[in-house]
């Protein structure tokens, strides 16, 4: 099963994230993965395949500095459960960061558009071609919400 967890406010977020996908260790997962947004708007990414254990060890003590953020972990639907399919997933450039739980049913076809269109793609998921798509509606003037 997959899970996740978000932080707004005053207190570092990785650390909330870690601790929030922690307490979702009980359901079966395999990968995990956490985005912090910092000042500036930078967002800082990290994840891996396996057991939340591995994502922090890889973290080696640094965590992510920022008040905001989203973690999650992933039980593989759309893809073979590597670090390139763990969540969360970006557009092309970055700026688009998103988790998801649950299918894209149509996720091939719109993956195809995407790539005809000039997208370029990391990973095997459903998930990643949300964030892409996104990024196009941006892109062409539409508000997020």
């Amino acid at each position: 099963m997959c899970g996740i967890v978000g932080y707004v406010g005053s207190r570092m977020a990785a650390s909330i994230l870690l601790d929030g996908l922690a307490h979702l260790e009980y359901r079966g997962y395999d990968s995990a993965g956490i985005a912090v947004a910092g000042s500036g708007g930078s967002v800082t990414v990290r994840k891996a395949a396996g057991k939340l254990s591995a994502l922090v060890e890889s973290l080696n003590g640094e965590l992510p500095v920022g008040s905001s953020g989203i973690g999650h972990t992933r039980w593989a639907t759309h893809g073979r459960p590597t670090f390139e399919n763990a969540h969360p997933h970006t557009d092309c450039a970055g700026n688009v960061i998103i988790v998801h739980n649950g299918i894209v049913e149509n996720y091939l076809e719109l993956k195809k558009e995407l790539l005809d269109s000039g997208h370029t793609f990391e990973s095997e998921t459903d998930t990643e071609v949300m964030s892409h798509l996104i990024e196009l509606h941006l892109a062409e003037g539409e508000n997020f919400e």
